[in-house]
This record gives structure tokens, C-alpha cells and sequence, in this order.
């Protein structure tokens, strides 16, 4: 069960303390099942979801270290974004 506020989606947790991430934001994120998620406290003591990578984004980047540092640059750079947005959104 799930209800939205201006403040983001208010989701139910299951007996075993799972959650579902809405559909809306696993589409934004490209969190697809079998996907790999960083759950931790911010500096704010808020509980942030981040995606991370799959070993499919980086398939071919040990061809060249050059080609495996702009992957990592990229990574960052939206791992700084996401992290930029969530701290707009609260």
C-alpha cells in the first residue's frame, strides 16, 4: 500500500521489514528486479535508498583503464546528482 505527500511516497512494510520502492522511482533510477541498492543514514539521520551500478554497466571497461576511469567519473558524477536531488527534495 502506498499514498503520496508533498513530501514523497509513504509506503507499508511487510512483516520481514520490506519495502517496496514505487514503481514511478525504480523507472527513474532504472532499478529493474535483481538490482543492487546502498541503504544508509545521511548526516540528517534520513534512511537514503541509492542505486548503484550492475556489473552490466561495466562490462568491457577492463578493455582499457582510460575507458574504466570515465566509467567511474560517470558513476560519480550521478551518484553527486542523485545525492544533489534528494537533498532538494527534503
Amino acid at each position: 500500500m502506498t499514498s503520496t505527500t508533498d513530501e514523497g511516497r509513504i509506503v507499508s512494510l511487510s512483516q520481514k521489514g520490506q519495502a517496496t520502492i514505487p514503481k514511478e522511482l525504480r523507472e527513474k533510477h532504472g532499478i529493474e528486479p535483481g538490482s543492487r541498492v546502498r541503504i544508509h543514514e545521511n548526516e540528517h539521520g534520513e534512511i537514503v535508498v541509492e542505486p548503484l551500478p550492475s556489473l552490466r554497466d561495466f562490462r568491457g571497461a577492463a578493455t582499457t583503464a582510460e575507458r574504466g576511469t570515465d566509467i567511474l567519473r560517470e558513476e560519480r558524477k550521478a551518484d553527486k546528482e542523485r545525492s544533489q536531488r534528494l537533498e532538494r527534495d527534503n
